[in-house]
């Protein structure tokens, strides 16, 4: 089966198409035909955060070039001989994008000149994320959906990060349930349990700012450029190299709450309040970057083996943006591996992060279920919950 699929969530426009074979229970493959992303983090950068506005504009405008390489790279593309007014695609269309002019501009041209692709399935995120940059490429499948007849999938932004973690180069990774999924990016912390595949519970999740936010947040109090994230991560590195203990700590926060929410504005006001009146020097900002991803850590770990012990898990596995941090994910393994015979699934860093690759195989297992949408009705919701 070809699944072409469309991430449009917050600020990385990306497509990709993948053709796979099996069940995820047995003999599963996959390959990568053709994979783009176009990341907007420098544009964003000069805002300390992403502009939603600005995120949705870029990626109406980069959509049909990346569809375009995605479908060159796969040998998929071939020119249209027919009459152009055929694939104009009807008035429903033209409506669905008449807020996105140079989208729909963009589209009329693309497929004027060239033919419908042998594709099985059109796979979207619809949510969470940033609802009028998710409104972009849900729009963009929809269209292509109504224009090619081809089967639409939508895709839960989340489940797709999931879906990532368990997956190799290849298929996906043997491991036994329950699964407890741990998922921490710029909008989510989350605690979720699975009992069987694609299944989902949430037993905790943040009750305010969600750690990558958090991180983001620190760093703009410290100065330092966005993506604010790795810059503290890579200053807290330092400071370990070079000292064996902290200098201070900050207060892990909920450590000792009776559930398995997280919160993390206080630690940010924590810090805010510590560096008023004081001038940052290099060191001072290495000590406050090592301090807060300590205290964050040591939560994120902590409420980790607590739900283990709890909920009898078998498995692991750490999905989103923050999943890319390299402290975080040593001290979970030194963790798992003292807690027993604890499998811990990860994503490939390079895939940590947001890309259309998740969302295919999650858009994949989904058709295989046959979960298919109507794209005249399919609309896109930011505030979209996993379980």
């Amino acid at each position: 089966m070809k699944i072409l699929s469309i991430e449009t969530s917050c600020d990385e426009t990306a497509v990709c198409l993948i053709e796979a074979t099996g069940t995820f229970e047995k003999d599963f493959h996959y390959d990568v035909l053709g994979n783009a992303l176009y990341s907007q983090v420098a544009i964003h950068a000069p805002y300390g955060g992403v502009f939603p506005n600005l995120a949705k504009r870029e990626h109406a405008k980069n959509l049909i070039p990346l569809l375009t390489q995605v479908l060159e790279q796969s040998k998929l593309l071939s020119n249209y001989r027919g009459p152009t007014s055929a694939y104009r695609g009807p008035t429903s269309v033209v409506e669905m994008l008449a807020r996105e002019p140079e989208l729909l501009e963009q589209l009329t041209a693309f497929l004027e000149m060239y033919e419908k692709p042998l594709i099985d399935a059109i796979a979207v995120t619809h949510g969470p994320g940033l609802e009028p940059a998710l409104w972009v490429g849900v729009n963009l499948a929809r269209a292509l959906s109504i224009i090619w007849n081809i089967p639409l999938v939508a895709v839960n932004h989340m489940e797709g990060h999931v879906v990532m973690s368990a997956s190799t180069a290849s298929g996906t990774s043997p491991f036994e349930f329950p699964l407890l999924s741990l998922l921490i990016s710029g909008g989510h912390t989350e605690l979720v349990v699975s009992k069987s595949w694609m299944q989902y519970e949430r037993i905790g999740s943040t009750r305010d700012d969600a750690v990558g936010e958090a991180f983001d947040k620190v760093a703009r109090l410290l100065d330092l450029p966005y993506p604010g994230g790795p810059e503290i991560s890579r200053l807290a590195a330092l400071d370990r190299s070079e000292h064996a203990e902290p200098t201070f700590t900050f207060t892990p926060p909920m450590l000792h709450s009776k559930d398995f929410d997280f919160s993390f504005s206080g630690i940010k006001t924590e810090v805010r309040k510590f560096v008023e009146g004081k001038k940052l020097d290099d060191n001072m900002k290495m000590e406050i970057a090592r301090a807060f991803e300590d205290a964050v850590t040591k939560v994120l770990v902590h409420k980790t083996i607590k739900a283990i012990e709890e909920y009898g898990i078998q498995t692991v596995l750490v999905g989103g943006g923050v999943s890319a941090n390299t402290y975080i994910r040593a001290q979970l393994a030194e963790a798992l591996a003292e807690a027993g015979h604890i499998q811990l699934l990860l994503p490939d860093a390079s895939f940590a992060t947001d890309n259309a690759l998740m969302i295919a195989l999650a858009g994949y297992f989904r058709a295989r279920a046959n979960d298919f949408c109507d794209p005249q009705t399919l609309r896109a919701n930011g505030n979209l919950s996993l379980a």
